[in-house]
């Protein structure tokens, strides 16, 4: 038995009928009551449903929802989050455990780094078949232009399922004042381009109209209408600015497959961002009104206020099935948890504590009153469980690490985390442990998380600490020396004074490395609970001076990219230090992997 409600404000859910002559709309949700609403999502899911086949322009199933992660291309358009090529092939190959169906793997021709990045996630992770035949689509970014498309083309051509994305600005005042083009002309680039994307042997397009929250409908419904006859298989609608409230973004999906000529043949994709913090709503609206791609980033990161969050998105169609028409998708929301500690730690973005699902609060009780209903039953104040989302609340093993802890109980404990690590990275993580623990009669999880972020993910060492003495107090200049390694062997010794022990290390770091820098953004936290004992983690972003800039995706502009390096230890200005060198390694590969000779040239682009 299901309610069915008339409004002209209200928009459909899967079952979706609408006269282009009547603005009328329906919305269908099944019969509930005060009494009828589950205690528990985890207890509310609807039974396993298996992924549909992959058909680039239509969904077998027409509840099912694609996940499109765009965290390694507009997840990246954030100061500070520039990932090294090791550290996006990690995300993709934990983007394929998660289960994501689109992976926006970058912007090819922003550099010669990003197209490395993008080709060699296409030849690596978009060629691994998991279970039940799933491979994810890879998908590069590329501006209506030519050489755009054909270098898009070159790094996705490796994958089995590649896809080529590509767009232009429809709205008036992108048109008048960036474009400078008339509508028509905007109608004949974009169709010629997605032509031209098909001509190059690309059978997956999408076509995305920048700012299609501003533009006019007509015009939307017009430009459309050619790209999907031009050939395009997924129409991509984002709200750029984030300026729409989730009634109007839904209305504006409903309205586009009302409208558009061939939409039918194509598949809706819906692209939001947090302006207004409104993101994630507005793409469940959109998944509503009948969008069956949904475009997101692990932790929300992305440009300005970031994008909607996956893990939101997700458990948000999970926790509402019964206001979606049961729509579902093919995450493994057990993997969750640990992308998201991955994304932050390898960008250094770290979570605000009261991020939902993610977040160190999220599942996090003090109040009496909340203390005791969790005491009596769970699900008096969680509605979902950490365990769905591969947080695990307790160690079920019963294994408490202290110093006589071998490497096997270390290496059980981080499987146990999600970190899978081979002999040497153990082996070198086990020192680094027996170290803590020397000082520590317990180390947490969050010291092994802490102490796994600066052995393990950072960038290839050009440069590493040696060793580092500091004198500092109240009755002078402090100084410090440093001892560094270099990747050729050699080793250097700087002495430098400075305004406190951090400013002089980083002054006898500068000495050695001899490259300018700008400290951009600094910040220290306490990751465990604690005084004399407590692990720190240091996070700086750091911009160079020299060849270190690559092409902004929408505005086509010459941008320096900032670089940001983590370090963690118990002492605070080791931790420094460290983190200094790993933002230092992380900018000196990146242009090591793009010396400015090699650029791809994008001002020469023929439109």
């Amino acid at each position: 038995m299901a309610a069915v409600i008339r409004n002209r404000i209200l928009f459909p859910s899967t079952a979706h009928h609408r006269n282009r002559n009547n603005n009328s709309s329906t919305l269908r949700f099944p019969q509930t009551s005060p009494s009828g609403f589950t205690a528990s999502c985890s207890q509310s899911e609807p039974s396993s449903r298996r992924r549909p086949p992959y058909i680039p322009n239509r969904i077998p199933d027409p509840s099912y929802v694609r996940i499109s992660d765009t965290t390694l291309r507009d997840g990246q358009q954030f100061p500070g989050a520039s990932m090294t090529l090791k550290e996006k092939l990690d995300v993709a190959r934990q983007l394929t455990k998660l289960g994501v169906d689109v992976i926006d793997a970058g912007f090819p021709a922003a550099s010669k780094d990003d197209f490395v990045a993008v080709k060699m996630i296409a030849q690596e992770v978009g060629n691994a078949v998991h279970g039940h035949g799933y491979v994810p689509v890879i998908c590069g970014l590329s501006r209506c232009n030519e050489n755009d498309i054909r270098t898009a083309w070159e790094a996705v051509k490796h994958a089995k399922r590649p896809r080529i994305q590509t767009f232009i600005a429809t709205s008036a005042i992108h048109m008048e004042h960036k474009l400078r083009m008339s509508k028509e002309k905007v109608i004949h680039v974009a169709r010629y381009m997605v032509s031209f994307a098909r001509s190059l042997g690309c059978h997956d397009v999408q076509f995305g109209p920048e700012d299609a929250a501003r533009s006019d409908r007509v015009f939307l419904y017009q430009i459309l209408g050619e790209v999907i006859k031009a050939g395009a298989t997924t129409i991509n609608i984002p709200d750029t600015v984030g300026i729409t409230m989730p009634s109007e973004f839904g209305s504006l999906i409903a309205d586009i497959k009302a409208n558009t000529p061939g939409i039918e043949n194509v598949i809706i994709s819906a692209h939001c961002h947090n302006d207004l913090g409104l993101s994630t709503a507005n793409t469940i609206e959109g998944a509503r009104a009948g969008a069956r791609q949904l475009e997101v980033t692990i932790n929300g990161i992305g440009e300005r206020a970031g994008n909607a969050s996956l893990e939101e998105v997700v458990m948000a169609l999970k926790c509402g099935a019964h206001v979606t028409g049961n729509l579902y998708t093919g995450i493994n929301t057990k993997h969750i948890y640990l992308t998201s500690k991955m994304v932050e730690e390898y960008t250094g973005l770290q979570l605000q504590p009261h991020k939902a699902l993610v977040g160190a609060n999220a599942f996090a009780h003090e109040s009496g009153m909340h203390q005791d209903g969790m005491l009596k039953h769970k699900g008096t104040y969680e509605i979902i469980s950490p365990e769905d989302i591969g947080l695990e609340r307790t160690n079920e093993a019963g294994i408490v690490l202290g110093k006589l802890s071998g490497r096997h109980a270390l290496r059980k404990r981080l499987e146990e985390l999600g970190y899978e690590l081979n002999d040497v990275q153990v082996q070198s993580l086990f020192w680094r442990f027996k170290a803590v623990v020397e000082q520590k009669k317990r180390v947490t999880d969050a010291d092994l998380i802490a102490l796994v972020s600066d052995e393990v993910v950072q960038a290839e060492p050009i440069w590493k600490l040696g060793d580092l003495q500091v004198t500092c107090g109240t009755l002078g200049l402090s100084t410090a020396t440093v001892k560094l390694f270099s990747n050729d062997g050699s080793t250097h010794v700087a002495c430098s004074v400075g305004t406190g022990p951090v400013d002089s290390a980083y002054k006898a770091v500068d000495l050695i490395v001899k490259e300018p820098v700008t400290l951009l953004k600094y910040s220290m936290n306490a990751v465990t609970e604690g005084t004399v004992d407590a692990i720190a983690t240091i996070r700086v972003v750091i911009r160079g001076e020299r060849e270190t800039s690559s092409n902004h995706a929408l505005t086509g502009e010459t941008v320096l990219r900032a670089f940001s390096g983590t370090g963690a230890g118990m002492d605070a200005v080791v931790s420094n230090v460290k983190a200094y060198i790993a933002a230092l390694n992380k900018m000196l590969g990146f242009k090591e992997a793009s010396p400015a000779a090699e650029k791809i040239p994008i001002s020469s682009s023929k439109i």
